[in-house]
């Protein structure tokens, strides 16, 4: 971040404050004068980085995309086998569950469930390119050592996503009886079982 430029630090700021926002608040609910005051700057100089509050949301889903897409490229590039990089996947989805909960909130209670905002450029899986790009890599590494079992993309990856954003809403929603890391080794264990080929 410190090559960054002053303006675009003061971007990824605003980001963060309105990520902060909607997600415990909702998008519709909070405004561009909400942001704007809790940020300490006017709307108007707020408008100078971001034209609209469909704009920000979409920005800041690409920002979090490439932030977890960053992270699973790192492990696809360990030279470990497919059993612990889906352990390692877990373990960085559930450590942010905990340690930044407004990204996962974000990404279910704003991408997923408001859709009409990401438009525009912003269709289907395009700004979460980074991330799915990254578990597409991940798959294909997998299928190619007989690790995994070959399958249509989107079934494999919804099963994926189905634990881990499974068990981020119940986090979210205080249901679980231990903390999540807790389940770290079995939850990567259930992907595993359920993703391995027969001659794994």
């Amino acid at each position: 971040m410190d090559k960054l430029s002053k303006k675009e630090k003061r971007k990824i700021e605003i980001m963060l404050t309105a990520l902060e926002l909607f997600s415990k608040n909702g998008f519709y609910t909070t405004t561009i004068p909400d942001i704007a005051k809790k940020m300490d700057m006017s709307v108007g100089n707020l408008y100078n980085y971001f034209s609209s509050k469909e704009e920000l949301a979409q920005e800041i889903i690409r920002y979090v995309s490439a932030l977890l897409g960053e992270k699973i490229h790192l492990i696809n590039n360990t030279q470990v086998s497919t059993r612990e990089k889906i352990l390692e996947i877990v373990k960085i989805y559930f450590n942010l569950c905990v340690e930044q909960p407004q990204l996962i909130e974000y990404f279910l209670r704003v991408y997923l469930a408001n859709r009409e905002v990401f438009t525009d450029g912003c269709e289907g899986m395009i700004c979460v390119a980074p991330f799915v790009t990254e578990i597409m890599i991940f798959f294909e590494e997998g299928v190619r050592k007989g690790d995994l079992r070959n399958q249509d993309f989107f079934s494999a990856f919804g099963l994926f996503m189905g634990y881990l954003g499974g068990m981020a809403f119940l986090n979210g929603e205080k249901m679980l009886p231990r903390a999540i890391e807790s389940y770290v080794e079995e939850i990567a264990e259930n992907i595993y079982r359920a993703l391995k080929s027969d001659a794994a």
